[in-house]
């Protein structure tokens, strides 16, 4: 275990955590018909983060307030009402928090239910038709009730602030929702209604002066005409604000393991939490949750407000490897039992490193005796199935499991051909999604999903009689072209050539080493540092602040960009630069030189690589992908190119030799017409100590 720095007991920080999920929505109906219904995922997130807040942080029951409404089959919520989260109940708990703290107290918000809009109570400050961004208690339906405003929410967490708390707030919610489309097994955050229903206007945070004053302080003007940062609040000062997506996008929750639904910042959020460890920042983090999401949710962007580049937690002391003991072997169906299982928070894919009994030091991989990954999860022991086993001996009784986290990266993906309701009878829908259906029989990419799959893409017939891709929501993939008319000789191929094309460019956007063991770990820091409008190579790089720090920048085409790489090792690096671009293409972009495939980069060595703001060809908008490889031995990175889509793989660029180890073959199989297995597991590729991070660019038309 990594040594801790020597510091006094009453020096280290104490931590508290309020955490608020709300799937039970008591019957309610707004004046334009819209509800709020109830949710799946909203409880068990915050039963997930209390049990990591525990385990990281040590975080103990009488430092944490929980208000939850679960879901049941009576109607309303299973606990009892003074922990329901109702308008009075979140205020107050709110209020109870910040006089139980101390400053200098670390103060964890969470907050997984509806987000809503409802006519401003604020009529002076925003405006007489504007509205209010709101938390939605469970008991929305009665008249009576209130939300928990922006404005009232952003002065509660101001409060915090005065007294000297360190405050980290999550919202998984969204502005405004809609439906779905075909896939049955996810759900939105949020409805497209804006309450109009007669509230109550007092507030029991502040006096509507207090209140509108704060928000005029903080906002740096009198109204909303203009979206601040993600939609929620003023730019946070003094404290981190991570939102589920940007005001025009969805918050979705989804059965990410097949059974129970995890809201998806929350999900990736504690995914990408089992990498803590000293000098880990918000900003890296948010970098990492983004990439995640993104491989699976593309009208979802997570948003990082506040101090990206405060420490995760804010503590800079190393945090303790999580290892649990081997309690029992069983050689004969290859896996063991583990001390562990729900009440750690722990989940069906999750895998384990195994180490020696004994072992402190888990940074050693040489030691590792088996990695496996757990397959049956219970209550406080689960079994995980042995996937790789090393040179370090037999897996004991007693040996240390270290956790790693679910690295898999999923390479055959699951479609479904969804028949609509809404088209001309003349559309042969039945005849053109079997065509489909025949054009993938035999394909190593894809497969059509049987009843219960996880369902990564969607095909459907629109009402042009052309082919659509969905995504599992049933939001049309963007840039597939040209459209694929029914009638042409060649569709249905050509559909299943973009379903396995999709499923090789998303495996990339996924492919990272989860290892949190690795001596690489943290060790490369990229990131986007500023733009130019105009800007000569010759010159230094001297850039200008993006229009909204802190988010996702977004360029104009011509426009330059400064990627920051910088290696923290104390050892050599070869550094490879990906884009993967608007168009599904990835091309290696640094080196750019046909017979380089890296550039060494020494310990502590950094560098700005300038790069201009472009778009394929009659493209208005699209999305950048800058993924940074980071490796110690010498690797050709060039398996893992993709054309543009309905482009051939060019055969004039560098000629590829038989992969020479475990590391390129694992990259060979994203160039093979058929994967040598349903999932990769990157973190069973050690034989070259590598490494990625990666950084996105939103690029519109000049």
């Amino acid at each position: 275990m990594p040594k801790k720095k020597s510091v006094k007991d009453d020096a280290i920080p104490q931590h508290y955590a309020l955490l608020i999920g709300v799937d039970c929505y008591l019957p309610n109906r707004l004046p334009d018909g819209g509800q709020y219904r109830s949710l799946g995922g909203c409880v068990r997130d915050v039963e997930h983060v209390e049990a990591m807040l525990k385990r990281t942080l040590a975080l103990s029951p009488d430092r944490i307030i929980k208000l939850t409404a679960t879901n049941t089959a009576i109607g309303k919520p299973a606990e009892p009402s003074a922990q329901w989260p109702t308008y009075n109940n979140m205020v107050a708990a709110f209020k109870k928090l910040t006089d139980q703290a101390k400053a200098g107290a670390q103060v964890y918000i969470h907050y997984s239910g509806h987000g809503g809009r409802a006519a401003t109570i604020f009529p002076k400050l925003k405006g007489e038709n504007a509205y209010d961004e709101a938390l939605v208690p469970t008991d929305i339906g009665d008249s009576q009730a209130r939300y928990l405003r922006d404005v009232e929410l952003a002065t509660l967490l101001k409060g915090m602030v005065d007294k000297g708390l360190i405050v980290t707030a999550v919202l998984d919610s969204c502005h405004s929702g809609g439906m779905t489309r075909g896939s049955a097994d996810v759900a939105i955050r949020g409805i497209s209604s804006i309450d109009t229903t007669p509230r109550p206007t007092d507030s029991l945070v502040g006096s509507n002066e207090k209140l509108t004053q704060m928000w005029e302080n903080e906002s740096g003007w009198r109204t909303r005409n203009v979206k601040l940062g993600s939609g929620w609040l003023p730019e946070p000062k003094g404290y981190v604000l991570f939102a589920a997506c940007r005001p025009s996008e969805y918050a979705f929750e989804y059965a990410f393991d097949g059974r129970e639904r995890n809201g998806a910042l929350t999900y990736w959020l504690l995914d990408s939490l089992k990498d803590l460890g000293p000098g880990l920042n918000y900003k890296a983090l948010h970098d990492r949750i983004v990439a995640k999401v993104h491989s699976q949710f593309q009208m979802q962007t997570p948003q990082l407000q506040g101090e990206g580049d405060r420490v995760v937690f804010g503590s800079d002391r190393a945090q303790p490897v999580y290892a649990v003991p081997v309690i029992r072997v069983d050689d004969a169906r290859g896996r063991i039992l583990i001390n562990a299982g729900q009440a750690h928070g722990l989940r069906h894919g999750a895998q384990f490193a195994i180490y020696p009994r004994g072992t402190t030091d888990f940074t050693d991989s040489t030691k590792r005796r088996a990695l496996t990954e757990v397959d049956e999860v219970g209550a406080s022991d689960s079994w995980a199935k042995v996937v790789t086993r090393f040179a370090g001996g037999a897996v004991e009784q007693g040996d240390q499991a270290a956790l790693l986290g679910a690295g898999s990266v999923k390479l055959v993906r699951k479609v479904s051909l969804v028949r609509r309701d809404d088209l001309k009878p003349e559309i042969d829908q039945q005849a053109a999604l079997s065509a489909v259906e025949r054009a993938l029989a035999g394909n190593g990419w894809i497969e059509v999903a049987a009843a219960g799959d996880q369902v990564s893409y969607q095909v459907a017939v629109n009402e042009n009689g052309e082919y659509e891709i969905w995504d599992r929501t049933g939001e049309p993939i963007k840039n597939l072209r040209p459209p694929a008319r029914l009638d042409a000789a060649d569709a249905a191929a050509t559909m299943a050539r973009r379903l396995t094309h999709l499923a090789k460019y998303f495996a990339l956007q996924q492919l990272s080493n989860n290892d949190p063991l690795s001596p690489l770990a943290r060790k490369l820091v990229i990131e986007l540092i500023g733009k130019r409008a105009d800007y000569d190579p010759a010159d230094p790089f001297e850039p200008e602040p993006f229009d909204e720090p802190g988010h996702t920048p977004t360029l104009k085409t011509g426009e330059w960009v400064g990627l920051r790489i910088k290696n923290n090792s104390p050892q050599i690096l070869n550094v490879t630069v990906f884009d993967l671009q608007p168009d599904w293409g990835a091309a290696q972009i640094y080196p750019s030189g046909h017979g380089d495939n890296f550039v060494a980069f020494d310990p502590g060595q950094e560098l700005v690589i300038p790069l201009q703001a472009s778009l394929p060809k009659a493209y208005r908008t699209g999305r950048d992908i800058m993924k940074v490889f980071a490796t110690v031995g010498a690797t050709n990175f060039r398996w893992l190119e993709l054309p543009a889509l309905d482009q051939p793989r060019s055969r004039s660029g560098i000629m590829r030799s038989a992969p020479s180890d475990p590391l390129e073959a694992m990259f060979a199989t994203f160039a093979a017409a058929r994967p040598l297995t349903r999932n990769l597991t990157p973190a069973t590729v050690p034989s070259k100590e590598w490494i990625t991070a990666q950084v996105e660019l939103n690029i519109n038309q000049a």
